[in-house]
């Protein structure tokens, strides 16, 4: 069939079983709108591109498919950095399609022209420069496969005016072949014979769950492994849901603001089973005194993530999807020839359990204020065990991690890598597009939602009932807390406007507003607003003396956490 560039991009995501795209347009990118348009093909406009990128983003890692965005060439595509690199830095699966000037005018300094690989290719996990009509049904292909397989990654096609006004015979590619691109889906089993075997002599094991479980979507199999062996099981902040919060031997999230029991769990440990996770600095913070007693197994897809920061005893490569169900499986076998795991683990259990009693996450009580702890779980109890809560990045992240109790993958959705404010505006957006019939919570600090504040009215356009709950203390509150820890309390640039009303500026832009300023209202308010029907904002006031614990002062073992205040 004979068709234009343009055509043939949609028709391929078309074939890729993309429902929705979000962008912005301007004259590069205008082929491939014009097609939208007669397709009537759906489309979310956002207010910025950085709101569309992170839109995608959300969309993606609600659903484990890729996020599809669109950008105009030079600052469009530029305004999509920040959320390309934050995908990259999660392992999230986005497609960027971009516009470019014509073939003629590349390298020129004509309008509106970048060096769109150029800019992007530290922060893709590939990307093209598409300047002849026929090659787009291969590069699609290609992208989405590149995209989606191995450790998914965004990939950016930037495309060629005139390559989108071209015409081609259209046919879409059944496989791909790139000699340069393999997946190694399979390891070596006998290194999962040799983890069984270091299983079953060890006496205090722990398993660190990443978010690699939940891309891989192995969450089931990790179940089994926990449910045979009874193992403590330690999570990241991208690993939260990875296992149910409420699972008896879960110990909570590790890390610069993990729970007391997970990073003392991993400090004294003898076998540390790390799975579907990379050794960032903020889940071992001094990376000498990581795991210091323990043999450090390794389950990892990408063989650069072995031995990058932690020296590890035994790596096993290949897709969990492979190596996790056989761990689980030859675990069982192990257990069924005489492996008493129940007794050979029960008195390390019971005493890292005995931890997390004694230490629970918690916030005190501040008489006249809100606090973090009871705000999450009322609305956690409110919203039930189906709702999504997205975070953008600073103390209420970290709330939001310790106190929203989640147990199912995909429904914990948080910036981990970038640490990118203005992330959770538009990826709730994302997450809600994609899952319609779930309650979709954002908490968000009014630092970070000044950010991306102008997709309020992209949600109120579309109507995407995303409930927005501010924690609001008029301070960049991890600024503060940082600042007062280590900087002896020298609070430099991070007091905020404090005559802001955020829900008259919500209401502005067409939402629903409202607020909380007392912990007697809390309760009767919350079930208002989030009983609405549309999207709302919530301004609740906390006391800008909160701060997050534990808190891991950088440079330190994880064992050296600030609990309230006070170094244990």
């Amino acid at each position: 069939m004979k068709m234009t560039g343009a055509q043939a991009v949609l028709e391929s995501l078309k074939h890729e079983g993309v429902e929705v795209v979000f962008g912005y347009p301007g004259g590069a990118i205008l082929p491939l709108y014009d097609e939208f348009y007669n397709q009537h093909f759906h489309h979310i406009l956002t207010c910025h591109e950085q709101g569309a990128v992170h839109a995608a983003d959300g969309y993606a890692r609600v659903t484990g498919k890729p996020g599809v965005c669109v950008a105009t060439s030079g600052p469009g595509i530029c305004n999509m950095v920040t959320g390309i690199a934050t995908a990259n830095m999660d392992s999230i699966p986005l497609i960027i399609i971009s516009g470019q000037v014509d073939t003629c005018l590349i390298g020129t300094d004509s309008f509106q022209e970048a060096d769109v690989n150029g800019i992007t290719s530290p922060i893709t996990k590939h990307n093209y420069l598409v300047k002849k009509t026929k090659d787009i049904p291969r590069v699609l292909k290609e992208a989405f496969y590149i995209a989606s397989t191995g450790r998914p990654g965004p990939v950016l096609i930037d495309i060629a005016k005139d390559a989108l006004e071209g015409l081609l015979y259209y046919e879409y590619p059944q496989t791909v072949r790139l000699p340069g691109y393999t997946v190694e889906t399979t390891g070596q089993e006998y290194d999962i014979d040799k983890a069984i075997s270091w299983l079953c002599h060890a006496q205090k094991p722990v398993v660190l769950a990443g978010g690699g479980i939940i891309s891989s979507e192995t969450t089931e199999a990790l179940y089994d492994f926990i449910k045979t062996t009874e193992i403590p099981v330690v999570t990241t902040l991208m690993g939260k849901g990875a296992i149910p919060d409420k699972c008896t031997v879960h110990l909570g999230m590790g890390g610069m603001h993990g729970s007391y029991a997970s990073n003392m769990a991993i400090s004294q440990c003898d076998l540390l089973i790390t799975v579907g996770a990379r050794f960032d600095e903020r889940l071992t913070s001094k990376a000498s005194t990581f795991a210091p007693n323990a043999q450090i197994i390794h389950f990892e897809i990408d063989d650069v993530e072995i031995d990058k920061i932690i020296d590890i005893d035994l790596g096993i490569k290949g897709d969990l999807r492979w190596s996790l169900p056989l761990f689980a499986k030859k675990a069982r076998q192990a257990k069924a020839a005489g492996a008493d795991y129940h007794k050979l683990f029960g008195p390390w259990r019971g005493y890292v359990m005995g931890m997390k009693r004694q230490h629970p996450f918690a916030t005190p009580p501040r008489p006249g204020y809100v606090t973090p702890q009871e705000l999450i779980e009322t609305i956690r109890d409110i919203v039930g065990d189906d709702a999504i809560a997205v975070t953008d990045v600073g103390q209420h992240q970290m709330w939001a991690a310790q106190f929203f109790e989640t147990d199912k993958p995909r429904h914990f959705i948080s910036s981990g890598g970038l640490g990118t404010m203005g992330f959770g505006l538009p990826a709730a957006m994302g997450a809600k597009v994609a899952c319609p019939d779930k309650p979709v919570i954002l908490f968000t600090g009014d630092g970070s939602i000044m950010m991306n504040c102008q997709e309020f009215s992209t949600i109120a356009e579309n109507n995407i009932d995303v409930k927005v709950v501010v924690l609001h203390n008029d301070t960049l509150g991890m600024i503060v807390q940082l600042q007062n820890f280590f900087y002896h309390s020298h609070y430099c640039q991070c007091r905020l406007n404090a005559k802001k009303d955020l829900p008259k500026l919500a209401e502005a832009l067409g939402l629903k507003g409202y607020r909380i300023n007392t912990p007697d209202e809390l309760r009767t308010k919350l079930q208002e607003a989030l009983s609405h029907k549309g999207p709302a904002l919530i301004d609740v006031r906390i006391s800008e003396d909160e701060r997050v614990y534990p808190t891991v002062p950088g440079g330190k073992a994880l064992s050296d956490m600030i609990l309230g205040g006070v170094a244990k």
